[in-house]
């Protein structure tokens, strides 16, 4: 083979093997800590229910005056169950959790589902077409976001909440915004 021909075999394989140490090691793989363009920026405006309670309107006004965290949960993710605890124990200790119910539709399993668990939120938003989601950047569920009292979002997390990233991430943001 040609001198030339293998270096241009090898320089082939150094690059691919660059793309594979990137894609691999090198590149942030958190699914996390995914960047937001809603950072710094306010809580969209909606008009939706209340779950389980169609006639009750809730709007961006009822989720602002103090910091709060911004639950995204729905009855058939499985996360959203097992963060369910961390956020109770965050209810019970003052922390304000309002709930987005992100696109269940049969009323009757969401109710089975409140139910038979013990739910953190203060408010409960229904969004059963997904629209506060889709305005959010919603990738699924569940998806939290902490909010200054003015209704800024200053913090975006994908997937549940543990005590470990609440107490190492989450809460010192939320302190911040508590001492504002």
């Amino acid at each position: 083979m040609p001198k030339g021909r293998i270096v241009g075999v090898v320089a082939i394989i150094a690059v691919l093997a660059g793309f594979a140490w990137l894609a691999i090691f090198g590149m942030n793989n958190s699914t996390t800590n995914l960047p937001s363009a809603l950072i710094g920026k306010p809580f969209p405006e909606f008009d939706l229910t209340a779950v389980g309670q169609p006639s009750k309107r809730i709007t961006k006004e009822a989720i602002l005056g103090k910091p709060a965290v911004v639950n995204v949960w729905a009855t058939w993710c499985r996360e959203c169950l097992h963060e369910l605890p961390t956020l109770s124990r965050l209810s019970k200790q003052g922390v304000p959790i309002y709930g987005v119910n992100y696109k269940d539709l049969d009323s009757e399993t969401i109710q089975k589902w409140m139910t038979e668990y013990e739910h953190p939120y203060v408010i409960n938003i229904s969004d059963p077409k997904g629209t506060l989601s889709l305005a959010l950047g919603v990738y699924g569920a569940p998806e939290t976001f902490l909010i200054d009292k003015k209704g800024i979002i200053r913090y975006k997390l994908i997937g549940l909440i543990t005590e470990e990233n609440w107490s190492t991430v989450l809460a010192p943001i939320y302190q911040e915004l508590l001492n504002e």
